[in-house]
């Protein structure tokens, strides 16, 4: 990051203080990492050197130019990914803060003792998992301290909710008999639990840990390669090239700027902090208010976790739940993200009428052209992910020869290129950021393990969807505020696992398409970056622009209305999987189209009702009449529904309403005269 964080010119500084608490919120979602010298850094480093070169090797095993290369299958994988992560887990995340940034004797025995259980289970082979029905005692006492030591390597990289939570369904699932209707089942013993979740593909080393060992790990090596090949600051000061000098720059730099460098960061707080240490003198400087100018920068970063081609962690999983390539996951992604972005724009111009917004000059030492000419290469990197997955190869090869690629081509710029010391540095932060995610992803497969071994998501659904009558509309709004209240608690990648085993089933009942709940689940689970108490995106905006962190959450509410609405098109609007690029029952493309201009339409019209703005300030009856109009372009079908229960005739037309409502408040701004200001 601190290659970002200094970029071709600013036009002023933000301090360290700011800097440091803004930081720390990444080390409330990351974890905070011993900061290590010396032998005992180098150790680290060699391992997480080791660890990458590791799965690179793994990404390619038997894959053409390497098909001498031996295969390393899927167990074996799985199993040595989480002995590299659990080893690095306890020797960079401190058991306290009182322990940092030295490494403990207890620290290097839990990460021995936890890769050495490991190694027992891969050295038994096919006769271990057999075992999983009857485990052996040495079976179960083993599985049993596994299962605890990555709960406290959990524990040290998310914090205790998610360790508590996976607590918490273990005691479901061996406390079942004791429980009331609906939630009893005939419970399961500590020896069925450790045959199930360690010893099984089904528990710990399930769909999560498989996902984490094969895409998420490189996927992290690949945004790690882009960051110390100077990506990340070059898609800064390109965004600030390209936008500046020109009215309202400030807002379209941070707009710009969060989605090229979200991408590839795929952390909606580290995307919030990396453009708000040097955007937002720009934004002081162009009049912009200190808590709208950290909602903006917020809701940018919140569009990293949502932005092709990388997304957030969440986004792999589904392509693996789904059973479906990573490809359609970023195709599905592609009009949200334009429909989140579009909208954010537009209310970033809606701000700079109502700040007053200035002009901000911003001296380069390259003009934009000079500047693409020796640094555009990078945009070549960030999007030959896509490429190489068209082109026919996997994902995971995909991004191996994307981080090959983007090795290459760091040389054309000598300042960029990623020399034996650079390269090392890469390799190690390409390991250690996926630590957080890698950890979440095993113990939620706890959660997986015991859903599926109690029938807990059956019994869920049938709950949900009975408190809802039957209701698609409440069982969405009831799903949403699962969603809401579980990432409230835990990181997005954990509460999407838990919330696509437990509450996308009761939408698929209710005859919903699989791709469209899931994806409804996902984003449902990034809105906890912007959500309180754990909003930790605009809390960190807050501390770099010295507002008030909950003020600024609230404005961040009012940029991210695309990510609350949009989600609830797919579910309710039968043509609203045109949003996610699938075709409706017995549609077209047209329909595609048409659902896309409607919800785009529909959200310009909210977000002049959010901020109180269209041709210029509003009136109560305006802003009201913009959301009512917003609501007709957005939900035609469901008002469509409504309306027809209402009056018992057929009433079709409620998007050419919500048109003419809204182009008649427009055209009632037009022509009313503007009043002379007051004399001060």
């Amino acid at each position: 990051m601190a290659d970002v964080l200094k970029p071709a010119a600013e036009p002023s500084a933000i301090s360290d203080d700011k800097l440091k608490k803004a930081e720390a919120f990444i080390e409330a979602e990351e974890g905070a990492v011993n900061r290590l010298s010396g032998m005992a850094g180098n150790a680290v480093t060699s391992i997480a050197v080791a660890m990458s070169l590791f799965h690179l090797y793994a990404a390619v095993g038997g894959a053409w130019p390497f098909s001498d290369f031996p295969i390393i299958s899927t167990q074996p994988l799985r199993y040595a990914h989480v002995a590299f992560v659990l080893i690095l887990s306890f020797l960079l995340f401190p058991m306290g803060t009182r322990f940092r940034n030295r490494i403990r004797w207890w620290d290097v025995v839990l990460g021995i003792v936890g890769a050495a259980i490991l190694l027992y289970a891969i050295d038994g082979g096919e006769d271990f998992t057999d075992r999983a029905t009857s485990p052996t005692q040495l079976d179960t006492i083993l599985g049993v301290v596994f299962i605890g030591l990555l709960l406290e390597a959990t524990r040290r990289t998310t914090g205790w909710i998610v360790p508590v939570v996976a607590l918490a369904f273990i005691a479901y699932s061996y406390y079942g008999p004791y429980l009331p209707q609906p939630w009893t089942h005939r419970g399961f013993d500590i020896s069925q639990l450790v045959g199930h979740l360690f010893i099984t593909l089904e528990g710990i080393f399930g769909i999560p840990v498989d996902v984490s060992s094969s895409l998420i790990v490189l996927f992290c090596i690949y945004g790690a390669f882009l960051q110390h090949s100077g990506a990340g600051k070059f898609f800064i000061d390109f965004s600030m090239a390209l936008m500046g000098n020109k009215a309202n720059s400030a807002g379209r730099t941070v707009v710009l700027s969060s989605f090229l460098l979200g991408g590839p960061s795929g952390s909606g707080v580290a995307t919030t902090v990396t453009v708000g240490a040097v955007a937002y003198p720009m934004m002081e400087k162009a009049g912009f208010e200190k808590n709208a100018a950290g909602g903006l920068l917020a809701a940018g970063g919140l569009g990293a976790i949502i932005s092709p081609p990388v997304l957030g962690a969440a986004a792999f999983l589904i392509a693996e739940f789904l059973k479906i390539s990573y490809l359609d996951v970023i195709s599905m992604a592609m009009i949200p993200t334009c429909l989140y972005y579009l909208s954010l724009l537009f209310m970033v111009e809606l701000d700079a009428k109502k700040f007053g917004a200035q002009p901000v000059t911003i001296d380069h030492d390259m003009s934009i052209w000079q500047m693409t000419r020796r640094y555009g290469f990078h945009f070549v990197s960030l999007v030959s992910v896509v490429i190489f997955m068209v082109w026919g190869y996997s994902p995971t090869l995909s991004v191996f020869w994307a981080t090959v690629l983007t090795y290459a081509l760091s040389f054309l710029a000598r300042d960029n290129a990623l020399v034996p010391k650079k390269l090392v540095r890469a390799l190690a932060e390409g390991s250690t950021s996926a630590l957080t995610a890698a950890t979440t992803c095993a113990t939620a497969g706890i959660i997986v393990g015991v859903v599926t071994l109690t029938g807990l998501g059956l019994k869920f659904s049938a709950i949900v969807i009975g408190y809802a009558g039957g209701s698609l509309l409440l069982t969405a709004i009831y799903t949403a505020l699962i969603v809401w209240i579980v990432g409230l608690a835990v990181p997005v990648t954990a509460s999407y696992i838990i919330c696509a085993v437990i509450a996308a089933p009761a939408m698929m009942k209710l005859g919903v398409p699989d791709v469209a709940a899931h994806m409804f689940i996902f984003y449902y689970s990034v809105l906890s970056e912007v959500s309180p108490p754990t909003a930790l995106s605009p809390f960190a905006a807050a501390a770099i622009t010295g507002g008030d962190p909950y003020k600024t959450t609230l404005q961040a509410w009012k940029y991210t209305i695309p990510a609350f609405l949009v989600p609830f098109v797919f579910v309710l609007d039968p043509q609203g999987v045109g949003l996610l690029l699938k075709l409706p029952a017995g549609g077209s493309w047209v329909d595609i189209v048409l659902i896309t201009a409607k919800t785009g339409l529909g959200l310009a019209a909210l977000a002049s009702a959010a901020q109180g703005w269209a041709l210029r300030r509003t009136t109560t009856a305006e802003r009201l009449l913009l959301t009512l109009a917003g609501l007709f372009l957005v939900f035609p079908s469901l008002l469509e529904a409504l309306m027809e229960a209402l009056t018992g005739r057929d009433i079709s037309y409620t998007a050419t309403f919500g048109l003419a409502i809204a182009a008649g408040v427009l055209l009632k701004q037009r022509m009313q005269p503007v009043l002379p200001k007051a004399p001060a």
